[in-house]
């Protein structure tokens, strides 16, 4: 199947070797030309711009964007909207919020183009393992680019989750679980880190340890073997932790739908307090601490 791709970031590109390996032809474009050049060299059909990406391709056309979400991906679509025709097909696999999918499937159906949001997990160890997918749309048009799901996910990795938005709105889920498990681990390592075990503890053979029939055994955790094995107490990171939007806007569905969800939201939360090193809410509480109780304070130096 010949598909169009653009987006040669570090999940985008090896989506294309994956395709290539699995005997699909891909038309590949990003904005910089040395990644197009990169991976044509890997088999990929060069396009070095949307309209080429277009005309290189069959009807019905498929095309999928793999782009950071925002205003990069509405800004190809925009560019897409006069060059694609009646019956062509736009995959939108970046972390789009669903909300954004309602929008936009029934701006392009105007077109005739059918618009299919698809959430897609796999990181940089995709090519590999493969790209975990949950898709949203019409199911006919899942069914269409159904042998390019099949390629990119392990097996039985690849689901229709529903009507519009609904692949995105379920990655995003996905995304907010992450957040959770993650901030479990850490917590527990940081707990054991602090014991009076520590010294005699290698956090890399017991996040192996625990992944030898252990109830909490998970990817997440051969992870963590790894990152120990290179780094044993993470020396060489800073204790900063950025969010990509989908915990953000989880916690916003939990709200809005009345669902609770505290692990979700603190972990969010704490990834907010990674980011202040001298927090100012911090502040008050020693303040406050001081003012009632004469507790000590710690000054800063002059």
């Amino acid at each position: 199947m010949r598909i169009g791709l653009a987006g040669l970031g570090r999940m985008g590109m090896n989506m294309v070797r994956r395709l290539i390996q699995s005997g699909h032809e891909v038309v590949a474009y990003n904005r910089t030309p040395a990644k197009v050049d990169e991976i044509a060299a890997e088999g990929a059909i060069a396009s070095y711009s949307l309209a080429e990406v277009v005309s290189k391709l069959p009807a019905p056309r498929v095309v999928w964007l793999m782009l950071p979400a925002g205003d990069v991906t509405e800004e190809h679509i925009e560019e897409l909207k006069p060059l694609l025709s009646p019956g062509d097909i736009l995959v939108e696999g970046g972390n789009s919020r669903f909300s954004d999918d309602v929008r936009r499937a029934p701006e392009l159906a105007t077109l005739g183009v059918t618009y299919v949001d698809a959430g897609v997990s796999g990181g940089i160890w995709g090519l590999k393992v493969g790209y975990c997918t949950m898709v949203g749309g019409p199911k006919a048009a899942f069914e269409h680019i159904e042998p390019i799901l099949k390629s990119l996910a392990p097996p039985e990795g690849y689901m229709h989750c529903g009507d519009t938005g609904s692949g995105h709105y379920v990655k995003m889920v996905h995304n907010a679980i992450e957040y959770g498990m993650m901030q479990a681990y850490a917590e527990g390592f940081a707990l054991l880190d602090a014991s009076r075990y520590s010294g005699g503890l290698d956090f890399a053979k017991l996040s192996h340890l625990w992944n030898q029939g252990s109830v909490v055994r998970s990817w997440l955790l051969e992870l963590c073997e790894d990152m120990f094995a290179k780094d044993p107490r993470l020396d060489q990171l800073t204790a900063f932790v950025q969010d990509s939007g989908e915990g953000r806007w989880s916690v916003q569905e939990a709200v809005d739908n009345a669902v609770p969800a505290p692990v979700l939201t603190l972990s969010l939360m704490e990834r907010f307090r990674s980011r202040n090193a001298n927090d100012f809410g911090d502040r008050v509480l020693a303040g406050l601490r001081n003012e009632f109780g004469g507790h000590a304070v710690v000054r800063k130096e002059k």
